[in-house]
């Protein structure tokens, strides 16, 4: 399999400060059954050594994705991803993952579980400038790789006392409430040479930003 060119490493966090406690785990990459599970599209969905590695495929028929197995209030979620090579127009690889942002109204995942979802599909009625561009089926099927399941969090089916925000636990401490000046760095490396299209920056589409834009320290 091709080397991984992409890294996605999200997290869901509700943090607070207090004294130094451990540092989070260094991922380990576990099978993609032991914290995911397909969620439609099952044969569109194919596993190399033992399940460590995966692969999305897109045709012009379907896509598929996948989800957690668990909800989680916050914690640390990271995957290696390869997007779509080549001529990819039209195809959505999406991660998803929400900051907590109570003020603007973004409640969750302050005090609602949520899943992690992942999937491959098909938009280029709206996604390829408003549906101008549409996707060439002639290079399909449409593969995304993924890679490096690592997963440590609350999770809300566990005992609840291990979410409990005690000081002790690396999700409380200060130096995990945001990027450091080098990790920010790195960010706006990635953003500026690999971004195609970012709606907070399209002022033409929406004269009024969305809510959540005032967040991004690019804009």
């Amino acid at each position: 399999m091709a080397s991984f060119l992409w890294t996605v490493c999200l997290s869901f966090l509700l943090l607070a400060s207090g004294s130094r406690g451990a540092a989070p785990r260094k991922p380990i990459d576990v099978p993609f059954g032991r914290n995911y599970v397909p969620t439609w599209a099952f044969d569109h969905i194919k596993y190399f050594n033992g399940g460590s590695e995966i692969q999305l495929m897109l045709d012009k028929y379907t896509g598929t994705g996948f989800q957690s197995k668990g909800s989680y209030l916050f914690g640390h979620f990271s995957m290696h991803i390869k997007m779509v090579p080549g001529d990819s127009a039209g195809t959505v690889t999406a991660f998803y993952v929400f900051k907590n942002c109570k003020d603007l109204g973004v409640r969750f995942p302050f005090n609602q579980p949520m899943k992690l979802y992942s999937s491959l599909w098909n938009a280029d009625d709206w996604a390829t400038r408003g549906g101008l561009e549409k996707t060439d089926w002639s290079k399909a099927p449409f593969i995304a790789s993924y890679k490096g399941f690592h997963t440590d969090g609350c999770e809300v089916s566990v005992n609840a006392k291990f979410c409990e925000t005690q000081g002790k636990r690396w999700w409380d401490q200060k130096e995990f409430q945001d990027l450091d000046a080098a990790q920010y760095q790195r960010l706006a490396w990635i953003r500026q040479k690999y971004t195609i299209y970012n709606y907070c920056t399209d002022r033409a589409r929406f004269p009024t930003i969305a809510p959540e834009c005032k967040r991004d320290r690019d804009i």
